[in-house]
């Protein structure tokens, strides 16, 4: 699965609603949002429109690992 290329930080930080991840913080141009499960994880988002795809690359790698899952299934179940 190709990743999307009109993504941007607010839509991925919605999506990443469904594990748990709330935004603690905003600054500027940037969100933070953590999750409590499997442990405390913090992920920052660049509110960028669109999320350029080495950078939405390198946050859905840490969230898939920090998950404990693969990188294609959290995006077969973010994106469809």
């Amino acid at each position: 699965m190709k990743l999307p290329r009109d993504l941007d930080g607010e839509k991925l930080a919605k999506l990443l609603r469904k594990y748990g991840y709330e935004m603690t913080r905003q600054t500027e141009s940037h969100m933070r949002l953590t999750a409590h499960i499997n442990g405390e994880h913090h992920v920052t988002l660049p509110k960028h429109k669109p999320l350029e795809p080495g950078t939405l690359n390198s946050i859905l790698k840490d969230v898939a690992e920090h998950l404990g899952i693969s990188k294609a299934e959290l995006m077969k179940e973010l994106f469809g």
